[in-house]
């Protein structure tokens, strides 16, 4: 790969990156440091590049960026600037907004996360004489099936029966380290039983 084609993947692939000397925990010029002690301060995570370690890329960025000096920040591909810029955004008020927006997010499937009651509304239109008990919160959800339908079904026909009815949030990351259970009436009235008398035992 070309050196350009490499510094190209890089801005492609990181939303922010610190072209620099050295590394964050060890810069190996004041204006690296300096650069690096603001970007540190807004606790937004950013990728680096030492370009004391990549000659070639510390050689070819500057005709890329039309910038001659390190360190230099892209966010989102384009060219921030220098620590003097870096140093200014951040006095001004600008650089912690334009570093917010290039974060990257927490998977949008946490954020849509189906409620319980959607999770039992699901399970309940695919098995329509179900009774649902939805135990846990956001995606890791343990759901209890309790329905005639399971009569004489083997335990992983049962389970496929309640996924079937949730292909589609499972399919979209909405939800995952789903755990299952199905019971007929019987099976569950047997099993409450049993815990019942556990706990007189007790």
């Amino acid at each position: 790969m070309k050196t350009e084609d490499k510094i190209r993947k890089q801005l492609a692939e990181n939303s922010i990156i610190l072209y620099m000397k050295g590394v964050p925990t060890n810069p190996q010029c004041g204006f690296s440091a300096k650069s690096v002690g603001i970007l540190n301060t807004t606790h937004i995570p950013y990728a680096y590049v030492n370009v004391l370690e990549a000659p070639f890329i510390r050689e070819k960025l500057p005709s890329i960026s039309h910038w001659p000096t390190y360190p230099q920040l892209f966010v989102n591909g384009e060219l921030v600037g220098d620590c003097d810029i870096i140093e200014e955004m951040s006095n001004n008020g600008s650089l912690l907004p334009l570093l917010t927006s290039a974060a990257p997010k927490k998977a949008e499937a946490e954020n849509d996360a189906l409620s319980v009651s959607e999770v039992t509304q699901l399970v309940q239109q695919g098995i329509d004489d179900a009774e649902v008990i939805v135990e846990g919160e956001g995606c890791d959800l343990l759901i209890t099936v309790i329905s005639p339908q399971f009569s004489d079904l083997t335990m992983v026909k049962k389970q496929q029966l309640i996924l079937a009815t949730l292909k589609e949030p499972l399919a979209t990351g909405k939800l995952h380290a789903v755990s299952v259970k199905a019971y007929t009436p019987d099976e569950w009235a047997d099993m409450q039983k049993a815990t019942g008398l556990l706990q007189i035992q007790s």
